[in-house]
């Protein structure tokens, strides 16, 4: 789950960390009266969404000219010029794709006197079961390039959860950072406090690009972005109410209400599969076969009936689906209550695209008896392979 920056900052301020003054503002006039709580003269307009890039990004209804999602303005009248531009329109980054996201809230915040910009990001290193800690000192827009073209100005420090966070791990931070004095021990400090913030929240990501030092010698997160693990959201309720469902597709909320797994690709065949390395498995054959999926989507071990009416709904919301590719492995669910439950749900679903289907497992050839004796157009695999050939085919035939 993500959250928005403005909601990441507050959570970060309440472990001590500095952030300049801001408010959200869902209307021009919010952002107004939030420029108006500031002390000035310089603020800044900032697009909230769930995305980066947004200093670069273009809104598209304004024409390639326009300004991005990021703005100074150096009065109230310049606020509301910004407010009034960005609101309501789609903002389209590196990171949105060509389809963009719509700006439906901003955050004004007082402007800063900026020295030097620095980058600093936690997350979690799956590979050494460890928090990773990634400092830089080529901080601000353009640090995927600096990842790309000069990584070793890149620097990572690893923490074992055993141990826990320690004071070498903070000086290691600031000295990647290169500060001295006063500024290296801001950052240490700084360091400790987003630890303390990531830990505590179940974080899997947070990213604060850029950490900056002001010219009056002080280290400010000036943006930042967080990601949380959804496992663990139940532990976070004051986490889960900073949701903003506008954010995400609603295809992806609907399939959370059932405990499915759904993401939208961009290809024509949707698939339904239990288990994510399987999920992944028959996308890979789709593309090996000359096409590209629609949606990864991942059922689960117990796919019920309600689970499976579900997932074909979900799957068909998406019109650019011409075919459906079902590859279900029945352990836990056998695989006649999973055909069973196939067959109903393509009847009330009035299924109007190819459907095929490759069913193994517990029961197996029950299943597929199942399938064949419904009267309803459904395709039988014998494997993967001959799944991914079978759905292709047919839609193409159907074009």
């Amino acid at each position: 789950m993500n959250i928005h920056e403005y909601q990441g900052k507050e959570l970060l301020a309440q472990y001590g960390v500095a952030i300049p003054a801001g408010h959200a503002a869902l209307s021009v006039e919010e952002a107004v009266a939030a420029a108006r709580r500031l002390p000035g003269p310089l603020y800044v307009v900032k697009a909230q969404i769930h995305a980066g890039g947004r200093g670069k990004g273009k809104f598209r209804e304004l024409g390639a000219d326009a300004k991005g999602g990021v703005r100074l303005a150096k009065s109230l009248a310049e606020v509301e010029a910004h407010a009034s531009e960005m609101l309501g329109n789609t903002l389209v980054t590196i990171q949105t794709g060509e389809h963009g996201k719509q700006v439906n809230r901003l955050y004004v915040t007082d402007g800063v006197d900026i020295a030097k910009e620095y980058y600093l990001s936690m997350l979690v290193d799956r590979k050494t079961g460890r928090i990773a800690i990634i400092a830089s000192t080529e901080g601000g827009m353009d640090i995927e390039e600096v990842a790309h073209a000069t990584p070793e100005k890149i620097m990572t420090i690893t923490v074992d959860p055993a141990e826990g966070f320690q004071p070498h791990h903070g000086r290691a931070v600031a000295f990647a950072l290169k500060l001295k004095g006063d500024l290296n021990k801001q950052a240490q400090v700084l360091t400790r406090q987003i630890f303390d913030a990531f830990v505590a929240k179940d974080c899997a990501m947070l990213e604060i690009n850029p950490l900056v030092e002001s010219k009056d010698g002080k280290l400010l997160v000036l943006d930042t972005k967080m990601s949380f693990d959804s496992n663990a959201l139940y532990r976070h309720p004051d986490v889960v109410a900073l949701r903003d469902e506008t954010e995400e597709d609603p295809a992806e909320i609907e399939a959370s209400k059932y405990d499915l797994a759904y993401i939208k690709l961009d290809g024509d065949i949707g698939c339904m599969v239990n288990g994510a390395g399987l999920a992944m498995a028959t996308m890979d054959i789709i593309k090996l076969n000359g096409a590209f999926p629609a949606n990864f989507l991942d059922v689960g071990g117990g796919a019920s009936k309600e689970k499976v009416t579900a997932a074909f709904k979900i799957i068909l919301s998406d019109p650019a689906v011409k075919g459906i590719l079902v590859n279900i492995f029945g352990g836990i669910m056998k695989c006649d209550i999973i055909a069973e439950g196939i067959v109903a749900a393509a009847k009330e679903v009035q299924l109007s695209v190819p459907l095929v289907v490759r069913l193994e497992g517990t029961n197996v050839e029950l299943g597929k008896q199942i399938l064949e004796g419904s009267g309803l157009p459904i395709v039988s695999a014998d494997d993967l392979g001959d799944a991914a050939r079978k759905i292709v085919a047919e839609v193409k035939k159907a074009a």
